[in-house]
């Protein structure tokens, strides 16, 4: 086997050798980009529910780059009902189960920080009953594994992760490097992606956790006040240099290379969430005094956080949760929703009939999760 096929030696953890003259004014820029953005966040108060279609998007992204097709508002649709099996269906359960792991990672990093089985934690969530099942959901692999063509041997593989003999000594060194300080918490953050991503610990789904790790251990680092803050974006638009500059570390060492593309990343990111963030907080404010003025309803409040937590819902659905979490009766939420609906703040995506309830949608905030008019 020549030198390009054996299994990857990573690098010791922390780097030395870094470049600080080419990389210390990119760090100064995406830290100030970050700072701004978490000002933002810190200035909403549920922050969870507001930015909830964002965590859906980011969900739609990250799956993206490994192939998935499905956009947000299908994600939506199908989970009120409205999308049947298929193909389509099978890339919204891998979505559905990102967000789930997004949102399991967010509790448990309220008590306990990252550790290697909060890492499996989340693998066996986002592998669970779909196509990568069969690859040992939350175990890392025992096996030596490649990256290449589909069907191509290990010896035309583009890429050889470590030896799965050594690979538990590797997590574990990755492990204690996440419990340091290093010199910046933005070039630790790119150091943890990409040395996760060249260990390749599992058998399939490494790159989503990857990249789920990435708001979470920036949030663990208190350079966020929440773990919400969500890279596929950039990393999906430009997936080509992505995978090359990943790549350029385990061929050539070059370490500078990514981390000066994952802080411009971080940079370039962070402008375009702070303008979402500020288009969704003024959206949120702007609907607070239309519900009210449509409804004249003490529950305006209640029915606004509802419609921004899922903005594609049946009425049935809502009228039950209304009741379930705030007492209000089943019978009161259907004329909150129709004068809504009249008032344009609202659409009907199905009508009801008979039993079947109608399936109702928020378009303004579908349009600014998605970054195009979908509705």
């Amino acid at each position: 086997m020549s030198d390009r096929q054996l299994p990857y030696v990573p690098c010791s953890l922390p780097l030395t050798d870094l470049d600080y003259r080419q990389l210390l004014p990119l760090v100064g820029r995406a830290n100030a980009a970050l700072a701004r953005y978490d000002g933002l966040l810190r200035s909403i108060p549920n922050p969870a529910i507001m930015l909830s279609p964002l965590t859906t998007r980011e969900a739609v992204l990250s799956s993206k780059i490994e192939g998935t097709q499905a956009t947000v508002d299908e994600v939506l649709e199908q989970e009120a009902g409205l999308l049947k099996e298929g193909a389509k269906f099978r890339d919204i359960q891998e979505i559905s189960n990102y967000r789930q792991a997004l949102y399991a990672a967010r509790e448990h990093l309220k008590v306990y920080p990252i550790r290697l089985g909060f890492v499996r934690e989340l693998h066996r969530i986002l592998m669970g009953s779909v196509r990568g099942q069969d690859k040992t959901p939350g175990e890392f692999r025992t096996d030596q594994n490649w990256i290449g063509k589909h069907g191509c041997p290990i010896e035309l593989a583009t890429f050889v992760p470590p030896d799965p003999l050594r690979l538990h000594d590797h997590l574990q060194a990755w492990e204690s490097y996440l419990e340091t300080d290093d010199i910046d918490f933005l070039l630790q953050a790119a150091v943890v992606h990409a040395q996760f991503e060249l260990l390749h610990p599992f058998k399939d789904g490494n790159g989503r956790i990857g990249r789920i790790l990435i708001p979470l251990f920036l949030y663990q680092k208190r350079a966020l006040s929440q773990p919400m803050f969500y890279l596929s974006e950039y990393l999906e638009t430009h997936r080509d240099e992505y995978y090359r500059r990943l790549k350029a570390i385990s061929a050539d060492d070059d370490w500078n290379g990514w981390l000066a593309y994952f802080l411009r990343a971080i940079a370039s990111q962070a402008v375009r969430n702070s303008a979402r963030v500020t288009a969704i907080q003024a959206l949120y404010e702007e609907m607070k005094l239309a519900i009210q003025a449509a409804t004249h309803s003490q529950y305006t409040m209640h029915v606004l956080d509802a419609i921004f937590n899922k903005p594609v819902f049946r009425s049935s659905d809502l009228s039950r949760q209304m009741l379930r979490e705030f007492g209000i009766h089943e019978k009161t939420t259907p004329g909150l929703l129709r004068q809504m609906r009249d008032a344009g703040i609202l659409r009907e995506l199905k009508p009801g009939s008979g039993r079947t309830p109608a399936t109702l949608c928020f378009p303004r905030l579908l349009n600014l999760a998605e970054g195009r008019e979908v509705l």
